[in-house]
């Protein structure tokens, strides 16, 4: 029987009581049939002759508060379960109470106050994440706005870099950062701005990449722990720096330009670096000679000194017998180095010819000594008839003048 049917609650007492005119459900009746049906649920019976009921009968107060408490029972496991929570080995938990951070949960099996106390955000603090300034998912999809940078010599270039990031605090990562994305991407343009603007545009195209990778890194990392961002960033990637497009042709040239003279200066520099080691040791030889003649010179000069002293020593004590050792020194040095021919001016009967310089050139090497001692056993009565007209004339007077005396 349902509250719908026209017959609730319309029995004999009521026709009695009423005179047989139909009215109102009874609530009472109604409560008791809701107690039925819950004690149905349960797998209760009503009982014919129970204290709990009149008339009909139905369910104990003993029934009814027993299916309640098991309700609120089950209601209550159910929501101190829901505070319960599993961290895996790459994530962290964190724990709020009514909002306000608690504490951080490591790997594992986790409980906490249910709802409305507590609650909890999941965080993984290993996840490799990565953020692109300038470009959008590949190098074409660029973003002039943040691409485009100034340089120390006032030029424009167009760079596209990208930073990966992981966390080391999943507290401040989560109470301290509205977008951690976003604040990525601002700190990492801010440090980038700045390095771009210290620097000229070749190092920051050619010489300099890995030098501002590096310096960019460090920079983002200290502006996001000055903010308490909860951010390690782990690596700084430059995909792309060149001039902006507009001007690429004319930087091409110019690049064309500073090469050719490089390499002009690169052929000077090894033409120099043959010719003045070259020059420097000629310059060092040409010293060593000088200093060696200066030297030789001094001491020929010193001997020749030295060897007069001796002379004049000698000749002081038989100068007769110096001056024909002198002039015979030196004839023999003045003929050494002239073409030699001995003639009889004296003798009669035939001239003798004798060209002792022919016949040394043409004996060589290894005959001149048998040819000077033939020609000398030929030439004895020349030279011994030549030996008094080829007397010094003082020689002779002092001869003259022993035989007198």
């Amino acid at each position: 029987m349902s509250l719908k049917d026209p017959r609730w609650g319309n029995d004999k007492q009521g026709d009695d009581k009423r005179g047989g005119e139909q009215g109102p459900p009874d609530l009472e009746e109604i409560w008791l049939d809701l107690n039925r049906k819950i004690a149905a649920a349960f797998g209760r019976k009503s009982g014919s002759g129970g204290s709990g009921g009149d008339g009909g009968g139905g369910p104990s107060a003993r029934a009814i508060g027993g299916g309640v408490s098991l309700i609120l029972g089950i209601i209550f496991v159910l929501w101190a379960a829901s505070g319960a929570y599993v961290v895996d080995a790459s994530q962290k938990g964190v724990v709020l109470r009514f909002g306000k951070f608690k504490e951080v949960t490591t790997e594992g099996l986790q409980w906490h106050l249910p709802f409305p106390f507590e609650s909890h955000e999941i965080v993984n603090v290993t996840q490799v994440r990565t953020v692109e300034v300038g470009y959008r998912g590949n190098e074409r999809s660029k973003d002039l706005r943040e691409a485009l940078m100034l340089t120390r010599d006032e030029n424009i270039v167009n760079i596209q870099f990208a930073v990966q990031y992981t966390l080391n605090d999943a507290a401040a990562y989560v109470f301290n950062n509205r977008d951690p994305e976003d604040s990525v991407k601002q700190a990492a343009e801010t440090a980038m701005r700045e390095i771009v603007g210290k620097n000229e545009m070749d190092v920051v195209l050619y010489q300099g990449r890995e030098a501002i990778m590096q310096e960019a890194q460090r920079l983002i990392q200290l502006i996001l722990d000055r903010y308490k961002t909860g951010i390690q960033i782990t690596q700084v990637t430059l995909q792309n720096a060149q001039p902006p497009e507009q001007v690429q042709d004319a930087f091409n040239d110019a690049v064309k330009a500073g090469q050719n003279r490089e390499q002009l200066k690169n052929e000077g520099q090894a033409y120099a670096n043959d010719v003045i080691p070259k020059a420097r040791g000629a310059a060092s030889r040409l010293l060593e000679e000088a200093s060696g003649y200066a030297g030789r010179v001094v001491a020929q000069a010193e001997g020749d000194a030295s060897r007069f002293k001796q002379v004049y020593a000698e000749y002081a004590k038989a100068p007769e017998v110096t001056r024909n050792r002198m002039y015979l020194e030196t004839m023999q040095q003045v003929f050494s180095n002239t073409s030699k021919v001995l003639v009889d001016s004296k003798g009669n009967g035939n001239m003798l010819y004798l060209p002792l310089d022919k016949l040394m050139q043409q004996g060589g090497a290894a005959a001149a000594p048998a040819a000077a001692g033939d020609a000398g056993k030929a030439a004895a009565p020349v030279i011994e008839s030549q030996q008094r007209p080829l007397e010094p004339a003082d020689a002779r007077r002092g001869r003259e003048r022993g035989a007198e005396r």
